[in-house]
């Protein structure tokens, strides 16, 4: 097995260490690297001590950009996974069968790990700030290998209509517009809902019990979604859209994040 296979198979598993390394950070406690403080609420008095914002105000402030973030990153991992199917975003190997190019997959190409990232990105602010820094460049790194390492699995598998999709949609950042036409799919959004709990219970954790400042309630509410997740993945069945025949369809390519 390749070493993106790898990467690709374990990739929840590798996801949830690194965030709970985050959270427990033990080079504060062994090697005495950092505080053992929220990083909203160190943003917040070195907001506060640089005269930008008064503590006050500043605290709030992170809060409602970590919570806007967080529904970013749970409406594309949503938005992705109604398209694409929780079959194939929950599967352990890499699909290439047809090429999805309907809902977000028509503006970015990698919505599941665009809402990942934002995800990762709003939970750090109630991890200690060493921990927030190292989660975000590893997970950063980790799913720039994913997609590095998917891309060379379907253009391998999928040749030339492939290429041709990576040209006309971007990587990451989504376009505004797009040439692409649909094909007339249709979302199955309880089923994406029900294959997210952790994107929302992140959103949740930050937009409600965020102002109770209270890390490790907000940490409980996450590690609770990861949990009903594990659960959800035994229960949602379904054939993975990457199964279908690709002579049938060649307007639209199946990726899985």
């Amino acid at each position: 097995m390749s070493a993106s296979a790898l990467l690709f198979r374990y990739r929840m598993a590798i996801n949830t260490v690194v965030i709970v390394l985050g959270f427990w950070a033990p080079w504060i406690d062994y090697l005495g690297i950092g505080h053992r403080i929220s990083l909203l609420e160190w943003l917040a008095l070195e907001l506060s001590r640089a005269g930008l914002l008064r503590f006050t105000v500043a605290a709030p402030a992170v809060i409602v950009l970590a919570a806007l973030i967080a529904a970013i990153g749970a409406l594309f991992r949503i938005w992705g996974t109604a398209w694409l199917g929780p079959a194939t975003v929950l599967n352990s190997q890499m699909q290439a069968g047809i090429i999805i190019a309907d809902g977000p997959y028509r503006y970015v190409r990698n919505p599941l790990y665009l809402g990942l990232w934002c995800m990762v990105l709003a939970l750090a602010i109630i991890m200690p700030p060493t921990g927030a820094l190292f989660t975000i460049v590893v997970i950063t790194a980790f799913i720039w290998a994913l997609i590095r390492g998917e891309e060379a699995f379907l253009t391998a598998q999928l040749g030339e209509p492939y290429r041709v999709y990576l040209t006309a949609v971007p990587r990451l950042f989504p376009s505004l517009r797009t040439g692409l036409q649909p094909t007339g799919r249709k979302p199955h959004w309880l089923r994406a809902l029900l294959a997210e709990p952790v994107p929302i219970g992140v959103f949740l954790a930050l937009a409600v019990f965020s102002w109770t400042y209270n890390s490790q309630l907000m940490a409980r509410i996450i590690f609770v979604s990861l949990g009903v997740s594990l659960i959800m993945r035994a229960f949602l069945p379904g054939t993975p859209q990457s199964t279908l025949d690709p002579e049938k369809d060649r307007t639209t390519t199946s990726l899985s994040s």
